[in-house]
Formats: structure tokens, C-alpha cells, sequence
């Protein structure tokens, strides 16, 4: 487990820039938060980091599921928010999201845990202050080990 401080949105949105640009073809990143935490933000950010046009087009898929943008990678974002189970999360067909060659970004994650592929990147965010917000980054399988040794070098 790692730990981060940022202090306001433009601190966010830098970490967001820096780890979309350090993601690779199947990552799978699971964001997990109270509401008002900034997920959706941190996924705008994330968003720009792998080069997509127009990031102000990304916005939380809490109605429809899922949204699919293009960038370096194809991204796959993801809300879990609205699901009663995990199971309606496995219907929406995610397994082959998880194994394709785009980045997913899953949102309220948490709800979907026991879905997720064996590795990912959990991000847990906590609100600190108005702007400001505790990131912890967990790594689960040692590739994302290895993402987040090399995220934290260049931090």
C-alpha cells in the first residue's frame, strides 16, 4: 500500500495525468470512494494521461453503465453504483473488457470486488478537506506492483 496527499484539483488531476500515461494495454484500475470524492474527476484525468481528445466529454456512467472513449488505449469506464450485485456487473459481459487490450476504469468498485480480475490497480480515495484527498494505491498482482514502483519514482 502507498500513500498520497493532494491538496486540491489541480494536484488530482496531475497524479490522474501521470498514472493514465503509465498505463498499459488490460490494465484494469479500480476507484473506490464515498460520493463527492472525485472518481469521476480522477477518471476525466486519467483519461487525458492516455491522450484522449476531449476529455470534457468523459462524465460518470451511473445511468448507462458503462462509456467507451478512445485515446492511446481504448477506455472502458465503468460505474457500479446502481447495481443491486456483483452478478449484474459479470451480465454486463466485463470479463472480456478485462481481457481485451483498452484500460478499464471501474467506479465504485467495491460493490463489484469479487468480479474484478485476479490483478489490478485499486485506487481508494478519501476526502480530507474541500479539495484535498488521501490516496492510497494497492496493488494487487505484480504488475501493478511494478506500475506503481515505477509511478512513484517519477512522482
Amino acid at each position: 500500500m502507498h500513500f498520497m496527499n493532494v491538496n486540491n484539483l489541480d494536484e488530482t488531476e496531475a497524479f490522474g495525468r501521470r498514472l493514465g500515461a503509465a498505463l498499459f494495454a488490460g490494465a484494469v484500475v479500480a476507484l473506490v470512494g464515498p460520493l463527492g470524492a472525485g472518481k469521476t474527476h480522477l477518471v476525466r484525468a486519467i483519461a487525458e494521461g492516455l491522450a484522449i481528445a476531449n476529455p470534457d466529454i468523459v462524465s460518470s456512467p451511473t445511468f448507462v453503465l458503462i462509456q467507451e472513449y478512445a485515446a492511446r488505449l481504448p477506455i472502458y469506464h465503468f460505474d457500479a453504483y446502481r447495481l443491486a450485485r456483483a452478478a449484474d456487473f459479470a451480465e454486463l459481459g466485463v470479463h472480456e473488457y478485462f481481457q481485451g487490450d483498452g484500460v478499464c476504469l471501474v467506479e465504485w468498485a467495491d460493490k463489484v470486488r469479487e468480479v474484478l480480475p485476479a490483478e489490478y490497480l485499486e485506487i481508494r480515495i478519501a476526502i480530507t478537506g474541500e479539495e484535498s484527498r488521501r490516496i492510497e494505491l494497492i496493488a494487487h498482482g505484480d504488475r501493478y506492483k511494478a506500475l506503481i514502483d515505477t509511478f512513484l519514482k517519477k512522482s
